[in-house]
């Protein structure tokens, strides 16, 4: 068998999502589509706006034979861990050999340039110089890019920087996947305005309440968003993220990635603020607004830096939540070939080591802390979704 991997997040699942599955299937010339999709929490250090087993039978029925989980110790997490974690995951499984994903270059190896380009500039002084005097870490490293004659401005949006953080962690792994960055149609990443068909998630979660964003969803994640109170949902998310900043030790919140020089100092002295203020007064040219959004979801759900590393290390599991039902056999044997446990049942717990047994327990708090936000009972976790 041969799978074409995609990492994702889905929140919510929308056209452009299934437009991926489907070109990725297309021109991979691949067997299976398998999603590694993050659970409860995304990279922007938000709550999924819909539980991840009703986003996952959302992909596959749009189209992707098997949706697994990537943990939160992965998916809240700075670009490079996001793609060590997934990556560190997708390489087990044999029948993997393709890796799609949205990109507004859709030259692969340009992107594999820009990814060694980036890994040696990481050393460089210019590079170091724009960090000290206040340049986040995307600009800087685009700006340094730029000055030796690259295209910076791979690197200068979410989707270029995941993509080289991808080709990255693949090729420091040893990973016998390639790439397949497939050119994003419809509304950018961060475009916040309603299209007719091929809106963002970002511009979907804004307008909720907009009949447009019809044009833009497949008719059942239409329906599954309708009763989401959103509204309700950010004022539970401000008390929680705001009591656990409160009770936070420091020594911990240094333990975050992201969060140095002190910044556990600034933000713990804001903790009064509601969570919106907190981010305002502390963003600056260095910290931007989602890294510190991140930094205070990571402190609410307890995800530190060398817990997540430990695991990219020692290995953690492969959680399927929702499959095809006429590839779950077949799919099923390929995942047993991979050397990580497949957690499908509480029976399961009993086969993972110290690091993987940890790196779950944070799932199920992160699972409990979007429950609460929602206002939503907890969903059994050992099950898998057939559809």
């Amino acid at each position: 068998m041969k799978i074409c991997a995609v990492i994702c997040e889905y929140d919510p699942f929308h056209n452009g999502h299934k437009y991926l599955i489907e070109r990725a299937r297309e021109l991979s010339g691949c067997d299976c589509v398998l999603c590694l999709m993050s659970g409860s929490f995304t990279q922007r250090g938000e709550a999924a706006i819909l539980p991840k087993f009703v986003r996952a039978v959302h992909a596959v029925r749009g189209g992707a034979d098997c949706v697994l989980q990537l943990p939160a110790a992965f998916s809240v997490a700075p670009a490079e861990i996001f793609a060590r974690g997934a990556i560190g995951i997708l390489k087990t499984i044999p029948a993997v050999k393709t890796l799609a994903f949205g990109s507004e270059n859709a030259d692969g190896g340009e992107i594999a340039r820009a990814a060694v380009l980036a890994d040696s500039l990481r050393a460089a002084e210019e590079f170091k110089d724009r960090l000290r005097a206040g340049e986040s870490y995307k600009r800087s490293l685009a700006a340094a890019m730029q000055a030796r004659g690259a295209d910076g401005t791979i690197v200068n949006s979410p989707n270029g920087i995941l993509a080289t953080e991808y080709a990255r962690a693949i090729k420091q792994s040893g990973a016998d996947i390639e790439i397949l960055p497939v050119l994003r149609i419809g509304g950018g990443y961060a475009d916040g305005g309603l299209k007719d068909d091929f809106s963002s998630a970002s511009a979907i979660r804004a307008h909720l309440s907009d009949p447009r964003i019809a044009g833009s969803l497949p008719g059942y994640v239409l329906k599954d968003l309708k009763n989401t109170d959103t509204a309700a949902a950010a004022a539970r998310a401000d008390a929680i993220v705001r009591y656990a900043l409160n009770a936070a030790k420091k020594s911990d919140m240094a333990r975050i990635f992201g969060c140095t020089e002190g910044l556990e100092n600034k933000l713990k002295s804001l903790a009064s603020l509601p969570v919106e203020s907190i981010i305002s007064e502390a963003t600056n040219r260095r910290y931007t607004s989602s890294r510190i959004r991140r930094i205070l979801t990571a402190n609410a759900l307890g995800l530190y830096a060398d817990d997540a590393l430990r695991y990219i290390a020692e290995g953690t599991y492969i959680k399927p939540l929702a499959v095809k039902k006429e590839r779950k056999n077949e799919l099923f044997a390929e995942l047993a070939r991979s050397p990580l446990p497949c957690v499908i049942k509480q029976s399961s717990l009993n086969g993972l080591a110290n690091a993987a047994a940890q790196c779950l327990k944070s799932d199920a708090r992160a699972d409990f802390v979007r429950a609460l936000t929602f206002g939503e009972a907890p969903e059994y976790d050992f099950t898998v979704k057939t559809i």
